[in-house]
């Protein structure tokens, strides 16, 4: 496990559970550095003061807060400590809900939470026991980089696992992003809802970051001298086609049974696209066989021509 984010301690009524934080996830996405071109020598982003236009070093740099006439307060690390914060070192349960009520928009980062030292271990099994058992979830306050958070208690394969949330007036309101009112027949929703059942699943652990994958796969051959993969073919998607939105769904429906049923993996639902008028058709450029015929064609056209001119000579002849 990586070393400890946080050290303190989970406040459980009367009970104390000391704690250390360890991240939960990792990321395992490709960075790239930016290079100077010419000599693919690093290009390092250098801290400047805007007044003095001096580079600075991490101990010149400190905090500064910005007032709405333009002031800067200063603040230091030591005055952000000294907050009078009762959860600076601790993890408060406040209160216990169930898993439904939390929406899933509020939760951010997480973090698991080991044990820090066999005095916690009991404690610390109790608390996980209770969860399960009521099948609730905990919400606690916990103060972290100098401010106080929101957080969800819950259980993963025997660990207690703490979702940093954010705080209800950080959430915007969607309102405003809603579609205009619309007529759905019953039988559309009854068919939509056949194709969640259809393209259900148990797990999600078999998803690839096939980017990712794609991405390792260049680099290695650039980097060994290969050849580089063959790109992706790009389909172009159909433009301008009249969306039957009952079509689709039994299409759709009708494709994840079968990819289902030959083990093909996960279903795949194409975009529908809105409802406009079908574009014209983009002029080709003529085939060989095409111009062949055109060119016979002008070929016979002139022949006759030709034809036509010398019978009124020999009609004017005689």
């Amino acid at each position: 496990m990586p070393r400890p984010l946080w050290t303190g301690a989970i406040s459980f009524g009367l009970v104390t559970i000391p704690v250390k934080v360890v991240s939960a996830t990792q990321d395992h996405s490709i960075h790239f550095r930016q290079v100077h071109l010419e000599d693919l020598g690093r290009v390092r982003t250098k801290k400047v003061c805007e007044l003095d236009g001096e580079a600075l070093s991490q101990d010149e740099i400190g905090k500064g807060y910005e007032r709405p006439g333009g002031e800067t307060v200063p603040i230091t690390d030591e005055e952000l400590d000294q907050m009078p914060l009762p959860t600076a070192k601790a993890i408060e349960i406040v209160a216990f809900v169930d898993a439904d009520s939390i929406d899933p928009i509020r939760i951010s980062d997480s973090y698991y939470l080991a044990t820090d030292g066999q005095v916690a271990a009991k404690p610390y099994t109790l608390l996980r026991r209770a969860l399960e058992r009521s099948d609730k979830v905990a919400i606690a306050k916990f103060a972290w980089h100098n401010r106080e958070r929101l957080g969800l208690l819950r259980v993963r394969e025997g660990a207690i696992v703490l979702h940093s949330m954010r705080w209800p007036d950080e959430i915007r309101n969607p309102s405003s992003l809603a579609p205009r009112k619309v007529e759905v027949d019953e039988d559309e929703i009854e068919r939509a809802v056949q194709l969640t059942d259809t393209m259900a699943l148990d797990s999600i652990s078999q998803f690839r970051d096939a980017y990712r994958d794609a991405l390792e796969e260049l680099l290695t051959a650039k980097s060994e001298g290969k050849e580089l993969p063959e790109p992706a073919e790009d389909g172009e998607p159909e433009q301008g086609q009249v969306l039957d939105l009952m079509a689709a769904l039994n299409a759709s429906v009708a494709a994840a049974k079968e990819s289902r049923e030959s083990g093909g993996g996960e279903a795949t639902v194409h975009e529908m696209r809105p409802r406009k008028k079908a574009a014209p058709s983009k002029k080709t450029a003529p085939s060989k066989k095409t111009a062949a015929q055109k060119t016979g064609g002008k070929k016979t056209a002139a022949a006759k021509k030709t034809t036509a001119k010398r019978t009124a000579k020999k009609r004017s002849a005689s």
